[in-house]
């Protein structure tokens, strides 16, 4: 691919249509290999900075990520055109839990487990695992087109990564913000690990409530308690009554029998029961609940774990030790019903904890573990938040979302049971017992020798690294020139599921670390669903590869039909015909861009001049142009694809492809080679600034278009954005335009109304209602005469209107069609009335409004004017309607 050059005329014609496959490959590699996408070119310019959000090395992109990165590369590409140093820094997360469990099914596969390889041979297939899926997330990458810089990708367990993770839990730890204690987690009973609250899925399960009859000692009755999961009250170690509750005021301190174990328990006194809820009364067992561990720890309760990390009963459970938690419920509920202790079972349908890589049902479980004290730094994301110096929401309403959480943050607990990610940076002194954490493994170190320290086997959640992402992908701990110049970064685009679990920890990190709020903008984006409305997944068959998509329609449709059928925060419905009328709009881009080059021939870009003796249409495309431009602009900026996807679909299929591009056709197939060069200039300027435009959205086909008209650099990426220009305003051509396409609507339908074909002349007579419309007719009457295929055209003042014609009104003009023999005066008057009834509602509707005191008095002046001249152009038009139906009559 040769270096274009500045001035370049329009090359080889363009093929009748356009082929995505060899675009997007074509274009890619030129992108690449001239390295447009590569930051700090533009020392001077502002910078502007997105970090991706890393996908998991797991497997294949879906179409949420098509979604989600779409949108960044729209912002980065506009934002590059605009003339900023942008930044989109790609990278991938080692994704601890997900990763590990597909390659553990994999050696499953050969009848081996990690624990046959060791730690160091296992760690040595996941590292092939992630190159072979980080190849199949690139090729996705540069499928979809996305303009990333990557001269600096990132990994999250990239050396860089792994020393400012260290470096972070070594500080937090000496700020006895990280700590070491027993906590109830989420425990994964198949892979054996902790699970952080992202990983925990929530499903609707039919269960039952079981009643239950616990003895008080004495024998002076009993306490009735409910609970879904018998198998746990073998770690009881007391029932909790609320302190206020008249029915157990005797009762508190006395000790009641657990039945099938025959352990004495407490009843204690705690407000966190709901005494209006069930019998009032709760079962306690605090290694096996994390309210129940709150109020063991207020109490003092002993903490008795009855099952084993797999999910079997263990020697606490006594004569159940062995059985699955599963078949110790069976076991249990049975031995109750024989005691006399189970009064009922009901159906109970709940929510139930599922590990989201596993499937198995998640296990609250006492557990000693590494912890985040999280409250300290969420004061901090708090007050920033509160004072205007936190980050904008986008939509506003999840900034409470967010709020809501971090006010009630629990710890974090971080460590996982796992052998892939950063493994934690604590030694243990086999000896003494001191725990050393630090940054540096100790064992290397001279004042450690001869002493026996064994690093933690733990490894790190992989949102702890995660939550660095902002700042430690541009080199921090280190002060580097990349941290210094595009930090903090400008947005981050993100699914609203992850709100709690990434961008929270993400502030908190960066303010604790960096004293600055890690992005300017969040924005949100909803998911996307199946057309039915229901969630993509494997289990249900619907999810869509995005690289089906593309394979069907072209990148530029997809990413077209993602980015703009959408609002910021609501989910969207995938559905074909969307990304068929996508394609479809890239193929009316295609076919007006051939015209426009046929037309073109010998042209250059040094001969683009819009300064000249314009026409109506000249002038008005340039004024639409001008003001689409501002729109898009304004919009992009607010992040409303939706709503910019519709701007620049009118502006291209309505008026620049039917109306300005038929316009001009007069003059290029004209005589008037003054005109004709006035006309390419106009066309190639507004195509060029369209390209421009749409070139965000639909990368691959706005670059190969542009690449045949004449143009100056060497890409559309690297051109300069449209702004706006008062200069091109022209509210005269605006007004002239619209009574033409009115005059060429009104004909049009007329004949469409009586069956009169396009190729049949008719004669036209426009009654103009002044001087100035007279005038515009006039000047425009070649455009009259070719597109409304006059066989003659007579425009005046005073003309009478002739009898058996059809007839239109438009705003400032009668129109009036002689159609002798084509004509049944009788169905002509029926029209007439009916267009009657309409204008007489519309007339009644706006003067009601008029006369309303209420809206007079509360609406902005514009408003009420615009209402005021609806009203006189209604009138006018039903009293010219009137008049015609007169004419008729007599």
């Amino acid at each position: 691919m040769s270096e274009q050059t500045q001035g370049q005329q329009p090359t080889a014609e363009m093929p009748t249509t356009y082929d995505p496959t060899a675009a997007e490959q074509k274009w890619y590699k030129y992108w690449m290999e001239n390295e447009f996408f590569k930051a700090g070119q533009r020392p001077d310019a502002k910078p502007y900075t997105i970090v991706i959000p890393p996908p998991n090395v797991t497997g294949m992109l879906h179409l949420g990520h098509a979604l989600d990165f779409t949108l960044q590369d729209i912002m980065t590409r506009a934002k590059r055109m605009q003339g900023y140093d942008a930044l989109w820094l790609p990278g991938s997360d080692h994704a601890g839990i997900a990763t590990q469990t597909k390659v553990e099914q994999k050696l499953r596969e050969e009848g081996l487990s990690r624990h046959d390889l060791g730690r160091e041979k296992f760690l040595e297939r996941v590292w092939d695992w992630k190159e072979q899926y980080l190849d199949n997330i690139h090729n996705q990458w540069e499928k979809m087109g996305f303009s990333l810089d990557y001269s600096r990708e990132r990994f999250t367990l990239d050396e860089g990564l792994s020393k400012a993770v260290r470096e972070v839990f070594v500080k937090l730890y000496e700020k006895g913000l990280i700590y070491r204690g027993k906590r109830i987690i989420n425990w994964d009973p198949a892979a054996r690990t902790a699970l952080s609250d992202i990983e925990v899925e929530y499903k609707e399960v039919n269960g039952h409530l079981y009643h239950l009859r616990y003895p008080l000692k004495d024998g002076s009755g009993h306490i009735t308690v409910a609970t879904t999961r018998p198998e746990t009250m073998l770690g009881d170690t007391a029932v909790a009554v609320h302190p206020e509750d008249e029915r157990y005021q005797d009762m508190i301190g006395k000790m009641l029998v657990l039945p099938v174990v025959g352990r004495e328990i407490p009843v204690i006194a705690d407000e966190y029961v709901d005494k209006e809820f069930g019998s009032g009364a709760v079962k306690i067992t605090p290694a096996h609940d994390p309210n129940d561990f709150e109020v063991g720890q207020r109490h003092q309760l002993p903490q008795i774990t009855v099952m084993d990390e797999t999910g079997t009963m263990n020697a606490e459970a006594g004569r159940y030790q062995g059985l699955d938690r599963s078949d110790c419920r069976k076991q249990i509920v049975a031995d109750l019903k024989e005691q006399g202790v189970l009064i009922s079972i009901e159906d109970h349908v709940h929510q139930v904890g599922h590990s989201e890589r596993t499937g198995a049902v998640v296990e609250p479980y006492l557990s000693t573990q590494w912890f985040v004290a999280m409250e300290p730094l969420a004061e901090r994301a708090i007050e920033a938040q509160k004072n205007g110096k936190g980050v904008n929401f986008v939509p506003d309403r999840f900034e409470k979302i967010y709020l809501n959480w971090i006010e009630n943050v629990r710890d974090w607990c971080i460590s996982r049971q796992l052998w892939w990610g950063h493994r934690i940076p604590a030694w243990y002194d086999e000896e003494t017992g001191e725990i050393i954490v630090s940054a540096e493994d100790p064992t290397t170190q001279p004042e450690n020798a001869g002493r026996k320290l064994r690093q933690d086997e733990d490894v790190l959640d992989t949102w702890f690294s995660s939550a660095l992402w902002p700042f430690s992908t541009l080199g921090w701990p280190d002060q580097t020139e990349d941290l210094k110049r595009y930090y903090p970064t400008d947005l981050l685009v993100t699914g609203y599921d992850i709100i709690y679990f990434w961008v929270a920890r993400m502030i908190f990190t960066a303010l604790e670390f960096t004293d600055e709020i890690p992005f300017k903008d969040v924005l949100i984006h909803g998911l996307i669903r199946a057309e039915d409305g229901r969630k993509m997944s494997k289990s249900l068959g619907n999810g869509i590869d995005p690289l089906d998509v593309i394979e069907k329609y072209g990148t530029d449709a997809m990413r077209y039909m993602l980015s703009t059928s959408s609002t910021p925060g609501q989910d969207l419905r995938f559905r074909w015909e969307r990304v068929e009328q996508a394609r479809n709009f890239a193929n009316k881009i295609w076919n007006a861009s051939r015209f426009a080059l046929m037309n073109l021939e010998g042209f250059d870009y040094d001969d683009i001049d819009i300064s000249g003796d314009l026409s109506t249409a000249d002038r008005w495309i340039l004024h639409r142009l001008n003001e689409t431009s501002r729109d898009i602009t304004r919009l992009m900026d607010a992040y409303e694809f939706g709503e910019t996807g519709r701007l620049l679909y009118n502006f291209i299929w309505d008026d620049l492809c039917d109306w300005y591009i038929e316009f001009a056709k007069l003059s290029l197939y004209g005589e008037d080679q003054a005109a004709k060069k006035q006309t390419q200039s106009v066309l190639a300027y507004v195509l060029d600034r369209t390209l421009r435009l749409i070139h965000p959205f639909m990368p691959f086909i706005s670059e190969e278009i542009w690449q045949h008209l004449p143009h100056e650099g060497q890409t559309i990426t690297l051109a300069s954005w449209p702004v706006y220009d008062a200069a091109l305003e022209n509210a005269d051509a605006v007004n002239e335009m619209n009574l033409l396409m009115d005059v060429i609507r009104a004909v049009r339908n007329i004949r469409a109304e009586v069956n009169v074909p396009m190729s049949k002349k008719v004669e036209l007579l426009v009654k103009a209602s002044d001087a100035s419309v007279l005038d515009i007719v006039n000047r425009n009457g070649e455009y009259v005469r070719r597109f409304c295929n006059t066989s003659s055209f007579e425009a005046g003042l005073d003309m009478s209107a002739p009898d058996k014609a059809m007839s239109a009104v438009v705003s400032g003009a009668e129109l009036y069609l002689p159609l002798a023999g084509l004509i049944d005066i009788a169905q002509e008057i029926a029209r007439l009335e009916k267009e009657l009834q309409h204008l007489d509602s519309e007339v009644q509707r706006v003067e009601k409004k008029l006369s309303n005191e209420g809206f007079v008095a509360k609406a902005p002046a514009k408003v009420i004017e615009e209402e005021r001249a609806k009203q006189a152009d209604y009138s006018d038009k039903r009293s010219k309607v009137i008049a015609r139906i007169e004419e008729l009559k007599g």
